[in-house]
């Protein structure tokens, strides 16, 4: 155990019960899905993990809950069915539109075995920033939800640049969180949650349970054992803060644990869990 950063958090164990309560009544929630939760080591869409994220969302979807999807994957997607294994800026643009569309017909082929109609919408950091364009995107969502669409949003990797870049979808799925009032945020990703380490390099590395006032502490070991100038557990514990701050519970758990929507939804304990902070400054 890290001697800096207390496994459970400082948090009272009945804000953390009321934390898990909130996450399993929340009714709007936004789950975003990282590249390696759906593509395989030859960076080909694996079904069975297509297959197993959308069951987890419709296991939400079938206790009432709205739901949107932010999907990464489409530049992965895109290098496996052209046989990529190294790309430039533009190659990495161009990718993303040919995975894309691999991506969604995935997503439409298996969500319509529930008989669930999806939706794609692409973004990018402007479309978050421009006034006109938020309220635009957020009356499309307002819409799709109200038709019992789920919504598949992803950036529009086409079109964004280096200085655009949400950051992976991470930070994209926290702004989305935060603009149209979700209740909750999850963060899936191939490993269990926030560690005291790096866990695919560091045995030794042990879970966080819950994230609040040692925010600092886990910033400063997140520094440490991530050194991607984009995505990794960097930006997925910065979206899980920014949407904890705005009084979202957040939660960042693996993508391949059993079930893992419906126990989040079951106020079990699941990866580790942002304690909204409401804007408290913990430093």
């Amino acid at each position: 155990m890290s001697e800096t950063v207390e496994m459970s958090g400082t948090a009272e164990a009945d804000t953390v019960h009321e934390t898990r309560r909130l996450a399993a009544e929340a009714d709007l929630v936004v789950v975003k899905a990282g590249t390696n939760s759906l593509t395989d080591e030859q960076s080909n869409l694996d079904d069975s993990k297509v297959n197993k994220l959308v069951d987890d969302v419709m296991d939400l979807r079938q206790q009432g809950k709205r739901v949107l999807l932010v999907s990464s994957g489409a530049v992965g997607a895109g290098k496996g069915l052209i046989g990529l294994t190294d790309e430039t800026v533009e190659q990495s643009q161009a990718l993303s539109t040919v995975g894309q569309s691999q991506l969604m017909r995935r997503y439409t082929e298996r969500f319509e075995q529930f008989d669930q109609t999806v939706a794609q919408i692409l973004l990018t950091e402007n479309d978050l920033e421009d006034p006109d364009r938020f309220t635009n995107f957020t009356n499309t969502v307002e819409t799709l939800l109200e038709w019992d669409i789920v919504p598949i949003i992803n950036e529009n990797d086409a079109v964004a640049t280096e200085e655009l870049r949400i950051g992976d979808n991470d930070m994209l799925s926290s702004s989305v969180a935060i603009g149209i009032g979700a209740d909750l945020l999850v963060t899936l990703t191939d490993v269990g949650g926030v560690y005291t380490g790096n866990p695919k390099k560091d045995p030794s590395a042990e879970r966080i349970e819950t994230i609040s006032s040692n925010y600092a502490a886990v910033q400063e070991l997140v520094d440490e054992s991530s050194k991607d100038a984009f995505g990794g557990i960097r930006t997925k514990v910065a979206g899980a803060r920014a949407a904890s701050e705005h009084g979202i519970p957040a939660i960042i758990a693996k993508s391949t644990e059993s079930d893992v929507l419906d126990k989040i939804s079951a106020a079990e304990q699941v990866g580790t869990l942002f304690i909204p902070t409401n804007g408290d400054d913990d430093d």
